[in-house]
């Protein structure tokens, strides 16, 4: 067995397999779950949501803030599991994101198996590290985020409608589950293409007898699986029944919007680089076998996507993320046959692109924590007033051991077709397990609202006092009850007249003023860095 001198001198090989593979995905799985508050917008809300549902031991329907909040359960109930497991080794927030990190490990493993089913062993890595180097994943994949359930029901459906000519067992199990998950995860706006595919699966199969069992046997299955819940809320809950449906179908009786899609289409060159140039070399360079089930699979899928989001949402990152896996398989074999001047060309750029940012991380550590350069520490305080930077030596020795990794990864990695889509991904990986360890503080400082909430509760005689709440938003309501356990009901709503305090948040005089003249502001605060949005608490 060689040394451990031996195997620094080698490096990597390529392409990655086995544990190396398991490792550096993991590697990009774990970057960045740790270490911080919920931040503002959607992890707020989400880790709210899971804490309603396991601190009150309704694990139903999902609420917020003591609210009903009308969303399928499964990343709930994903999250508050996490949060029951590993409450004794992290924090409630940290523990219930982690569920974020296993929805992510089963996206990059059903990506893993349509590579391998559709292009072979030897491109089966590619798949998803395409789909971890995509720029538009990295930050929700770290977030709580219900939508990664569809990531993951997508890649896996991908996976078992791949086999469905070789292993119509197995299609049928995991067909039936990626059914089940999208729609008990994400609801069902974005299960339609899951089940659109099926037809495209059945007329690709040379068996399409056998073939139309399967996929009858996983929509069997799928039904076992998801109606048990809904069937449960109806005959518990009727009203919060009745409210959630509603809420699945509004976006399903909007009209198809080609402006929507243009927009969507318009995305897609940052937030899916660098698959959407692979996935378009892949086309024109196969484009003699566009008819071929590795190509019209994932075409037909990212089709059918796209039409859905052109028809139920409105253009922003989050349902984009559904593009993803059908982009990130079409563009696995254009990934690993670039003609040599592209490779380089890419491989260059990924290199140095990844070392310059990895420098200006660096260099914003040493003016946070060290005060170097002095010019650009005053800016970080400017930034964020009232933050204070300090020299953690474990972030430091994380930071140094993913520097050294990026550097040793550069010098000792072999010619492969590989090398570029490894320098990209792991670049990229690297990039952001050192912003979420050398400057995360920083970011935390800002995106967190716990020192608004730590505010107000000083300012309240009794968490218990009955306080109102005016335009607060989803994330502001649900760090509230996380962070200090305060739940303000609405300031429109009969229980909230009569209440005695009142806590509004606005950017204008009229949006932050009192109802009348008979109320006494007790309390100010804002986010720290924050110009615009201003909290104030009143008192009647």
């Amino acid at each position: 067995m060689p040394d451990l001198a031996t195997l620094i001198r080698r490096g990597i090989r390529l392409p990655p397999g086995g544990w190396m593979l398991a490792g550096m995905l993991a590697f990009y799985v774990l970057a960045g779950l740790f270490g911080r508050d919920p931040w503002k917008g959607e992890d707020a809300i989400h880790i709210g949501t899971a804490w309603q549902m396991l601190s009150s031991g309704d694990w139903l329907a999902p609420a917020l803030a003591g609210r009903p909040f009308h969303e399928p359960p499964l990343y709930y109930w994903s999250a508050a599991l996490t949060g029951l497991l590993f409450d004794w080794a992290l924090p409630a927030h940290e523990a219930m994101r982690l569920a974020s990190g296993v929805w992510i490990a089963l996206a990059l493993a059903g990506l893993y198996y349509a590579g391998r089913e559709l292009y072979g062993t030897d491109s089966a890595a590619a798949a998803p590290m395409l789909l971890a180097g995509c720029v538009g994943l990295i930050v929700h994949a770290h977030d709580a985020q219900p939508m990664l359930i569809a990531l993951a029901a997508y890649a896996g459906g991908l996976g078992a409608l791949a086999t469905i000519g070789r292993k119509p067992r197995l299609t049928g199990i995991f067909y039936g589950l990626a059914v089940a998950a999208c729609l008990l995860g994400a609801g069902i706006a974005p299960t339609l293409p899951l089940l659109a595919i099926a037809p495209v699966a059945l007329w690709l199969s040379p068996d399409r007898r056998k073939a139309a069992q399967t996929l009858l046997i996983g929509l069997a299955i799928g039904a076992l699986l998801a109606a048990p819940w809904p069937l449960l809320l109806a005959s518990q809950q009727p009203a919060r029944f009745d409210a959630w449906l509603l809420a699945e179908t509004a976006p399903l009786k909007t009209a198809f919007s080609l402006a929507g899609l243009g927009r969507f289409a318009a995305m897609l060159p940052w937030f899916a680089f660098p698959a959407l140039p692979l996935a378009v070399w892949t086309l024109w360079r196969r484009r003699d076998q566009w008819q071929a089930p590795a190509q019209l699979l994932p075409l037909a899928f990212l089709l059918l996507t796209l039409v859905l989001l052109a028809w139920a949402y409105r253009p922003r990152d989050i349902p984009a993320l559904l593009l993803l896996p059908p982009l990130a398989l079409l563009a696995t074999p254009g990934a690993l046959s670039l003609r040599r001047g592209a490779a380089n060309a890419f491989d260059w750029f990924a290199m140095s692109v990844f070392s310059f940012f990895v420098l200006i991380v660096w260099l914003a550590w040493s003016a946070m924590a060290l005060g170097v350069p002095a010019r650009l520490a005053e800016r970080v305080v400017a930034l964020r007033p009232g933050f204070v930077g300090e020299l953690d030596l474990g972030h430091l020795l994380i930071g140094l051991a993913a520097t050294l990794w990026w550097l040793w990864l550069i010098a000792t990695a072999p010619r492969s077709p590989y090398r570029s889509l490894t320098h990209w991904t792991l670049g990229f990986t690297t990039l952001w397990l050192l912003a979420t360890t050398l400057i995360l503080p920083w970011f935390d400082y800002g995106k967190s609202y716990r020192p608004v909430a730590e505010g107000v509760a000083r300012a309240l005689p009794d968490s218990s006092q009955c306080l109102a709440g005016r335009g607060l938003s989803d994330g502001q309501r649900a760090s509230l009850a996380y962070f200090v356990n305060i739940s303000p009901v609405d300031a429109a709503t009969p229980a909230g007249r009569r209440c005695d305090w009142l806590l509004v948040v606005g950017d204008t005089a009229a949006e932050l003023a009192p109802p009348d003249a008979g109320w006494q502001r007790v309390w100010e605060g804002r986010r720290p860095g924050e110009r615009r949005e201003k909290f104030r608490l009143f008192r009647r």
